[in-house]
């Protein structure tokens, strides 16, 4: 018993030391950090590491802008994109706490524009479905991302949207829910969601550098560049924006700014000791709310095998090695993020990057989940999860074979207005010989005859975009319309 006893004892001491002092295991992180940057080209990255209630380590990587020398800090403003969500998850806790609304109250009841295309499925939708992605709706992101809908527009839209699958009997990520989620917060609450989110979750964390949208973001100067690899290089292009879906992923911060988010939330949602959200709906807020699919969870599952896979409110969840995990990524064209908590051993890793879907951040994260376990880096996420990534890349399109027949009409018998109830109005214009797609106010796609009436779409706004396929439809005798994102556009 005594030689149990005292075996403990040792043990206790050296877990001790090595809580106490991290010094050798940031070492080994900040290298491989640097040496998992460079192998991904990833120009610039951002990581801070937060453990036992303290902001443990922050450190910029690489430059903010590829080919210019500055660097990278922890003051350094990137988009966190979709990481915003479990912010706006925070503020509905918050006027639940209040009492103003319920995670089960109707929605349509809150917000009397939203309709869906069932009245039944309409009076279905509680405010804790628009939080989880399983309302019944398929991906509605093109409202936002192409045709660049105001807000009330999109909501205005989800009428036109056939069901995928009943109500909570499925799942699909659904930015356009967490937007009606902030018109829910704005009609409860009597402020637009930024002014919300600034008042109750920015100012009292003291988030000084950090911005609901990018247009509020748009003075600050230390600010990263996004970059995307195009046909072999990377190259920088102009900041995107979701502001359209605010909610949803609009929020721009700092590394230094998401350190006090993440001990925030590690904290029970505690700043000085006051809570922001009482101990029930912080509860519930990191509760498991439905199951993730295979098709719905990262391809990083087929590397870290989980048990389970479920989404909370604004928060992925699998197990890892025996722990129970929150995170999240966010991802605009050119820049990322990724947030991952280990509550029961009170630590948490946040990474921004500048390089469209560069998915270092989940070996970085997985790495610091590792070494705060063992002491050491154990396992090279970063090779591995290049080789899977690399692996899922589609092959290049190979020519097509055979004869090609050619359109049935000459090119400006293709031209005109296309409109669809759901995504709206298209046009195609004739331009130096060849077909121009014009859709919403700023996207402009060249239209590349593979056979017949079908065309191959190759954009010319975002030319980091894959191309899309597109067939125009006739009668025999004229065009009736399109085909494009499997929707049908009739020809005006």
């Amino acid at each position: 018993m005594r030689t149990l006893y005292c075996f403990g004892l040792i043990f206790c001491c050296l877990f001790n030391a090595f809580a106490q002092d991290y010094s050798d295991v940031l070492d080994q992180l900040d290298k491989y950090i640097e040496q998992a940057r460079v192998q991904w080209e990833v120009p610039g990255l951002a990581v801070a590491i937060v453990k036992d209630g303290k902001a443990l380590w922050s450190k910029g990587y690489g430059v903010k802008e590829i080919g210019k020398t500055e660097p990278v800090n922890i003051r350094t403003l990137f988009g966190i994109c979709s990481t915003t969500k479990a912010m706006t998850a925070a503020c509905i806790a918050m006027l639940v706490d209040e009492g103003k609304i319920g995670w089960d109250d109707k929605v349509f009841e809150i917000v009397p524009d939203f309709r869906l295309s069932d009245p039944h499925w309409t009076r279905e939708i509680r405010i804790r479905d628009l939080l989880t992605h399983n309302t019944g709706l398929g991906n509605a992101d093109l409202l936002w991302y192409l045709w660049d809908y105001e807000p009330q527009v999109i909501i205005e839209k989800m009428r036109y949207v056939d069901p995928a699958y009943p109500v909570r009997g499925g799942y699909t990520y659904q930015n356009n829910m967490y937007a009606l989620a902030g018109k829910v917060i704005e009609n409860v609450s009597g402020k637009k969601w930024e002014s919300f989110i600034q008042e109750r979750i920015f100012n009292p964390l003291k988030m000084d550098n950090t911005f609901p949208t990018q247009e509020q973001s748009i003075e600050y100067e230390n600010r990263s560049k996004p970059h995307s690899k195009h046909r072999g290089a990377i190259t920088v292009f102009a900041d995107e924006s979701a502001d359209k879906i605010a909610p949803a992923g609009a929020v721009w911060s700092t590394i230094e700014d998401m350190q006090k988010w993440m001990l925030f939330v590690l904290d029970s949602a505690k700043v000085d000791g006051e809570r922001l959200i009482s101990d029930t709906n912080y509860r519930e807020w990191l509760k498991p709310q439905t199951i993730v699919s295979d098709q719905g969870f990262y391809p990083t599952q087929r590397l870290t095998k989980p048990h389970w896979k479920t989404y909370a409110l604004g928060w992925f969840q699998h197990d890892y090695l025996g722990r129970a995990v929150s995170f999240h990524t966010g991802s605009l064209q050119g820049t990322i993020a990724i947030i991952g908590l280990i509550p029961d051993e009170n630590l948490g890793v946040y990474v921004l990057g500048n390089l469209d879907h560069a998915e270092v951040r989940h070996a970085i994260m997985y790495t610091v989940f590792d070494i705060f376990q063992s002491g050491n880096i154990d396992r090279d996420w970063s090779s591995e999860l290049l080789a899977l990534y690399e692996s899922l890349k589609p092959k290049e399109n190979e020519p097509e074979s055979g004869v090609q027949i050619l359109p049935s009409f000459l090119l400006k018998d293709f031209t005109g207005m296309y409109e669809d109830d759901y995504l709206g109005q298209i046009e195609i214009v004739e331009e130096d010989d060849h077909l121009l797609l014009l859709i919403g106010p700023k996207d402009q796609a060249r239209l590349i005859h593979k056979n017949r009436n079908t065309f191959s779409v190759e954009y010319l706004s975002r030319p980091y975009m894959s191309n899309s396929t597109l067939v125009f439809e006739d009668n025999g005798l004229r065009l009736t319309g399109l085909k494009y994102f499997n929707r049908t556009f009739k020809k005006k």
